[in-house]
């Protein structure tokens, strides 16, 4: 019998989609499944998108340049000045989906057995980009008691080893939804400085801030030139998640040049996506002000409903469009299985994700739960109703 690898073998399952069987299997059953477990958002894609691919008049889909379309990385420039980030088309690379984007980041600055600091808990997927790469998560704990805040920074500079090549942050963060302050931003930049490190940012989320809060990108004024990798994606912004195009940004030229070899090895990005996403930076101010009026009328809710479950703890999000929450239960993952094959409250039942898997420390939120409120407000206050009868009735049994 063949072999299959370590690394293989080491692949962690996805928290997130490790549940769609018993999902499906209750949906066979007649139970409708609020799903509260993916960042799926039920926002249309913006029509101008949609009408780029319609009304093309292509006769031969042809290679991009492995970099991306010009035209496009133009225009992403573009957009990034809007948002006082100072970039050209020649430090963008872009990827399918913000995914390649980071495995191309962790391609050019690591070599097996390297390590990255990453505050937990943070995107599950993180953990399956590190292993494929051969790479170390070294993770400092932010805990729910204090919103997932960012640790002291004395924490990080205990970490650092001479394998440490950078730290990772999630801003606004999946899945907790915290949102970065301009003093975290500037003394991780003061750290990545005094030790030689990169600074990678996942800013897919960039656009989802509310309580007149404001995003702060770390290429925008932290003197991160040299030091910088910003991770992007048009999956969230522009509820385009089947489109799989992102982009990697850094003022780095080497770095740059490198990731660009990773990218002439898997050849170009979609074209027709490409053509998508081009035109999708084009959507009106008014598109993303109706979006986020909607998802903070969201997160008000969920969370004054999730409050109201007795022994349920959750942190309040100031960004993205997800929550964590800490159940009175002995095992979320058990919980979260048991809530698709064996609960149902007038033949509905929700779907969560298991926050286990968004740490990489043993033992650590194995009763927390990740909600993204990517659904309509009546079908999360029903959610929240199933939630809180499952939780009595589980803890009954």
């Amino acid at each position: 019998m063949p072999i299959i690898s370590t690394k293989g073998k080491n692949m962690p399952e996805s928290p997130i989609r490790k549940l769609v069987p018993y999902a499906e299997d209750a949906k066979k059953r007649g139970i409708e499944v609020f799903h509260l477990n993916i960042g799926q958002p039920d926002i249309n894609t913006p029509q101008i998108a949609l009408d780029a691919i319609k009304n093309n008049t292509i006769k031969v889909l042809a290679y991009s340049r492995s970099e991306g379309s010009e035209e496009y990385r133009t225009k992403i420039a573009a957009y990034y000045a809007k948002n006082n980030i100072d970039v050209t088309a020649s430090d963008i690379i872009v990827t399918t989906g913000g995914s390649e984007a980071l495995l191309f980041a962790m391609g050019s600055i690591t070599d097996p057995n390297d390590e990255i600091i990453i505050p937990e808990p943070f995107y599950a997927n993180y953990i399956g980009f590190s292993t494929a790469s051969g790479v170390k998560i070294v993770p400092v704990i932010s805990k729910i008691e204090n919103n997932f805040a960012l640790p002291p920074i004395s924490e990080f500079e205990k970490l650092i080893t001479p394998k440490t090549k950078a730290i990772l942050i999630c801003n606004p963060g999946n899945p907790t939804g915290y949102l970065y302050s301009k003093e975290e931003i500037e003394k991780l930049a003061e750290i990545v400085k005094k030790h030689n490190l990169f600074l990678i940012a996942d800013e897919v989320y960039r656009e989802f801030v509310y309580d007149n809060e404001q995003h702060q990108s770390i290429l925008s004024g932290f003197g991160l030139d040299n030091h910088a990798i910003i991770i992007d994606s048009v999956s969230k912004r522009y509820s385009m998640c089947g489109a799989r195009i992102g982009c990697l940004v850094s003022k780095n030229k080497e770095l740059i040049q490198t990731a660009l070899k990773f990218a002439q090895a898997r050849l170009s990005p979609p074209t027709f996506a490409q053509i998508a996403s081009e035109a999708a930076l084009d959507t009106p101010q008014s598109y993303f002000d109706e979006v986020i009026v909607e998802y903070k009328g969201r997160r008000d809710l969920l969370i004054q409903e999730l409050n109201k479950i007795e022994g349920v703890k959750v942190a309040n999000p100031k960004g993205a469009f997800y929550c964590v929450a800490e159940l009175p239960v002995d095992n979320a993952d058990k919980f979260a299985q048991w809530l698709l094959e064996d609960f149902n409250l007038n033949n509905q039942t929700v779907m969560v994700a298991p926050c286990a898997g968004f740490y990489s420390t043993p033992g650590i939120g194995t009763n927390q739960v990740r909600i993204a409120y990517v659904l309509k407000k009546e079908d999360l206050i029903k959610s929240v109703e199933i939630l809180k009868l499952a939780i009595e009735t589980y803890n009954n049994n």
